[in-house]
C-alpha cells in the first residue's frame, strides 16, 4: 500500500485482498454485459469500506447492427468517493482513458491505454483510494442502447494508510478558442507576433482549489484554420499558476510540443509510459491532433490552489477547437466542478469544411471560424 509497486517490489509482502466488481453474467451464461439505455444513467458499481481501485478495463458496442458514430463522446464516466455528492471523476469516456474527438486508436502510456480492437478497449492503472466507499457511474447520451463491460480490480484494506488523497479528473472544452481576427494580419504576426505577460486568456487545463499535486493531462486540437500559410497550431507556452502567484509563473514553458516533450512542430505519432502524441494532424498541421503528458515521476504540487493553462496560439492569437482531461490527487472536499456539457456541445466537429455555420452558432453560442 505505502510500497511504490515495481519488478523490485513485487517480492515484498503486501496487506489486504485483492477485490473485483465485474460485468459477467450473473446467471452463469454468457451475457457478460450491462445494458445501457439512452439518457439512462447507471450505476455501475458500489464498493463499501476502505481500498483503492487500482485498475479499471472496459469496453462498450452500440447493441445493434450499426457501430453508433463518435460513441467514446456520448458516454459520460463518474465517480464518487467517501460518500461525496459531488464526482472527483467527470468526463466523456473516450476522453478519461486518454484520447479525445470521440475516437479510439491503439495507444500504450504508464496510466492509461487503449488496446484492439482499434483501440476500444480502456485501461486505466491510476490509484484511486477510498475511505468509505466508491461509487462509479456510467451515463448514456448514445442514440441507442450499448452493451457495457468492465472489471474494476482493487485492494481491501482495514483501514486506509494516512496521507492518501483523492483522485480526481475532469474534463473541459473550448470550441473555438477565443483568437484574433486574421484581416489585415499577416502570418508572421498571426504565429509569432505580440507579448502574453499576465497569462489572461490562456486555455485553462486545471483550475483546482485545496491542498494535492496535478499529473498530467491529455490534449487535443482541432485545427479550424485553413490557410496556404505556415499553420502551426502549437506555439502556445503552457503556464502554471501554483497557490495563486502572479505572472510570470515558476512553471513557465517555451512551447506546446516542448510541454508535450516532443520538438520541432511534430506530426509523427510516438506513445512513451509519460507523453505521446496519439494522433498528428493533416497537411500543414490540419485537422485533428491528440496528445499527452503525464506527471508521474514529476507531480506538480500545490498547498492552495493551482491553475493549468497554456496559450492557444502565440498570445493566444488561434481561435481551434481545444479540449482536454486533467488527472490529480487532491485533499477533499474538492472544488464543484462546472456543469458538464450536454452530448451536441460535446460531439467533434467534421472532419471537412465547410461547416454549417449556423449549425454551429447555435450549438456553440457564439462564431466560429
Amino acid at each position: 500500500m505505502d510500497i511504490q509497486q515495481n519488478l523490485s517490489s513485487l517480492s515484498l509482502a503486501r496487506s489486504g485482498k485483492r477485490k473485483r466488481e465485474s460485468s459477467y453474467d450473473r446467471t452463469g451464461g454468457n451475457k457478460d454485459f450491462y445494458t445501457i439505455l439512452p439518457g439512462e444513467n447507471k450505476q455501475i458499481c458500489r464498493i463499501q469500506g476502505s481500498g483503492a481501485i487500482t485498475h479499471i478495463w472496459m469496453t462498450m458496442a452500440t447493441d445493434g447492427p450499426r457501430e453508433e458514430e463518435f460513441l467514446p463522446r456520448k458516454i459520460v464516466m463518474r465517480m464518487y468517493w467517501d460518500n461525496e455528492t459531488e464526482p472527483s471523476v467527470e468526463a466523456p469516456i473516450g476522453d478519461f482513458f486518454g484520447m479525445g474527438h470521440g475516437l479510439t486508436k491503439n495507444y500504450t502510456s504508464a496510466a492509461l491505454m487503449m488496446s484492439p480492437e482499434d483501440g476500444k478497449a480502456f485501461s486505466s492503472f491510476f490509484r484511486m483510494p477510498y475511505a468509505i466507499d466508491a461509487r462509479i457511474e456510467i451515463e448514456s447520451e448514445a442514440e441507442t442502447p450499448i452493451k457495457f463491460y468492465f472489471y474494476i480490480d482493487y485492494e481491501e484494506y482495514d483501514k486506509l494508510p494516512e496521507g492518501e488523497l483523492r483522485f480526481h479528473a475532469q474534463w473541459h472544452r473550448e470550441c473555438p478558442t477565443e483568437g484574433i481576427s486574421e484581416q489585415g494580419v499577416d502570418n508572421a504576426h498571426y504565429e509569432f507576433g505580440g507579448k502574453n505577460t499576465s497569462g489572461e486568456g490562456n486555455y485553462v487545463i486545471l483550475n483546482a482549489v485545496g491542498k494535492g499535486h496535478y499529473i498530467g493531462c491529455n490534449f487535443n486540437v482541432h485545427n479550424l484554420r485553413e490557410t496556404r500559410e505556415w499553420n502551426w497550431y502549437g506555439e502556445g507556452d503552457d503556464m502554471i499558476f501554483i497557490d495563486g502567484e502572479s505572472w510570470p509563473p515558476t512553471l513557465h514553458g517555451t512551447g506546446m510540443e516542448d510541454y508535450f516533450n516532443t520538438a520541432w512542430c511534430p506530426q509523427q505519432e510516438v506513445c512513451t509510459p509519460y507523453h505521446g502524441i496519439i494522433m498528428g494532424g493533416g497537411p500543414n498541421w490540419s485537422g485533428k491532433i491528440s496528445t499527452y503528458r503525464y506527471h508521474i515521476l514529476d507531480p506538480i504540487m500545490f498547498d492552495k490552489s493551482i491553475k493549468v493553462t497554456i496559450e492557444h496560439g502565440h498570445n493566444n492569437h488561434r481561435s481551434d477547437d481545444v479540449s482536454s482531461t486533467a488527472y490529480w490527487y487532491q485533499e477533499e472536499p474538492h472544488q464543484a466542478f462546472a456543469p458538464l456539457p450536454k452530448v451536441e456541445r460535446r460531439l467533434p466537429l467534421p472532419d471537412i469544411k465547410p461547416f454549417d455555420q449556423a449549425s454551429l452558432n447555435k450549438i456553440f453560442g457564439h462564431s466560429n471560424p
